[in-house]
C-alpha cells in the first residue's frame, strides 16, 4: 500500500538506531560504502552491488570516469585511499575504523556487468580488508548478472541492463543479503504487506545539500507502525533509478524484494532520493555523490547527503 503525505503523516516509531544496516546499487553502493566507513559506530553492515572503493574518485569527476566505473585507464590507488581514510580517522572525520572489524559486508558483482567492471568492485573488497583485517565480508562475482539489482521474478532479463535496473534472475539478492547481515533472519513471505509512505525531504535539505529530491520514501511494516520496536535499513538507489525517473517510478522501492524481508524481520526501510540536475550540481543521472559534486567532504562524516539521511532516520523515531 502506498500512502502520500508529509513527514508528519508518517507514524513516529520505536526504532533501534544503534545497529542499522545499509544497501545500495552502483552509485547507491558507493554511497552505502561511504556511510558505513564514515559512521561505523552506527552501522553493523552493508549490502553493496556493483560499486567501487570509498573515495575512488578523489573529489574529481575525471578521476571517477578514469578508473571507477567501466574502465581502468589508470590503476586504482587502493593503498593511497586507505591512507587518506586513516588520515580522516585521525582528524575525527570518520568513526574509529576498528568498528569495521565488527561489521558484516555483503558484496555482489555480476559477471555480465559492463557498467561497473569487476576490477572496480575487487578494489572495494581490497580496501575494506585493508581498513579492517577482521571484517566479515562475503563477495560473489561469478553469477551471470548484468548491471542491476537481481531478484527472483521481477524486472528485465537477467543479462540486460536497462531501466529500472532490476533483473529477473531467479535469485533473491535481498534475501541472500539479509541472511548474511542478520544471522537470525526470518524467511520472507511472497508479498510485502506494509505501507510505503512518501515524505518531504525539504527540511533536511539545507543550502549545502545539493542533489536531494523534494520527496523521500519509507517502508513501514504493520508491526512497526503499531508499536513494536523495529530496526532500520537504509536502501540507496542507483543512477537513473530515483523515483519519478523515466520508466522507473517506484520500482526500486517496491520491486527489489527488500520490503518482503523487512516485513519478516521488523525492519523499517528508508529510501532517500536524489534528483537529476544539469547545472549546480552537474548530476544529470541523479546519482548519489560519490565523486564530490556536493563538496570535498562527500565521503566522510561531514557529507551533506549522509548527514541529511541520518537526520531523516532521527525524525522517524519517537
Amino acid at each position: 500500500m502506498f500512502v502520500c503525505g508529509s513527514l508528519a503523516s508518517v507514524p513516529k516509531m520505536q526504532l533501534d538506531t544503534n545497529s542499522m544496516t545499509l544497501s545500495g546499487l552502483s552509485a547507491g553502493g558507493y554511497m552505502a560504502a561511504q556511510m558505513l566507513v564514515a559512521n561505523s559506530d552506527r552501522f553493523s553492515g552493508a549490502g553493496i552491488i556493483a560499486a567501487g572503493p570509498v573515495y575512488c574518485a578523489q573529489n574529481s569527476l575525471l578521476t571517477a570516469l578514469e578508473h571507477c566505473v567501466n574502465k581502468i585507464d589508470s590503476p586504482i590507488p587502493v593503498s593511497e585511499l586507505v591512507t587518506e581514510i586513516k588520515r580522516w580517522e585521525s582528524n575525527s572525520l570518520v568513526a574509529p575504523l576498528d568498528n569495521l572489524n565488527k561489521a558484516k559486508v555483503w558484496v555482489l558483482h555480476g559477471s555480465k556487468d559492463g557498467r561497473v567492471i569487476e576490477p572496480v568492485t575487487d578494489a572495494l573488497v581490497e580496501q575494506l580488508k585493508a581498513l579492517a583485517p577482521d571484517i566479515k565480508l562475503t563477495y560473489s562475482k561469478d553469477k551471470p548478472y548484468a548491471h542491476h539489482f537481481p531478484t527472483r521474478d521481477n524486472g528485465h532479463a537477467c543479462d540486460t541492463s536497462e531501466a529500472p535496473f532490476i533483473g529477473q534472475c531467479g535469485f533473491d539478492a535481498a534475501g541472500d543479503m539479509f541472511r548474511y547481515l542478520m544471522p537470525q533472519t526470518k524467511t520472507a513471505s511472497d508479498t510485502a504487506n506494509g505501507k510505503v509512505y512518501d515524505f518531504s525531504q525539504a527540511e533536511f535539505i539545507g543550502d549545502d545539500v545539493s542533489g536531494l529530491a523534494e520527496t523521500g520514501y519509507v517502508y513501514v511494516p504493520a508491526q512497526c507502525e503499531s508499536g513494536n520496536t523495529c530496526g532500520v535499513h537504509i536502501s540507496l538507489h542507483g543512477c537513473n533509478q530515483f523515483a519519478g525517473a523515466d520508466n522507473v517510478g517506484l520500482a526500486y522501492i517496491e520491486k527489489t524484494g527488500i520490503n518482503r524481508w523487512a516485513d519478516a524481520n521488523n525492519l523499517v526501510v528508508l529510501y532517500p532520493q536524489t534528483q537529476a540536475s544539469n547545472l549546480m550540481p552537474f548530476n544529470p543521472q541523479g546519482c548519489w555523490d560519490w565523486w564530490g559534486y556536493t563538496d570535498e567532504n562527500y565521503a566522510n562524516q561531514k557529507s551533506a547527503q549522509g548527514s541529511a539521511i541520518l537526520k531523516m532516520v532521527a525524525a522517524l523515531s519517537k
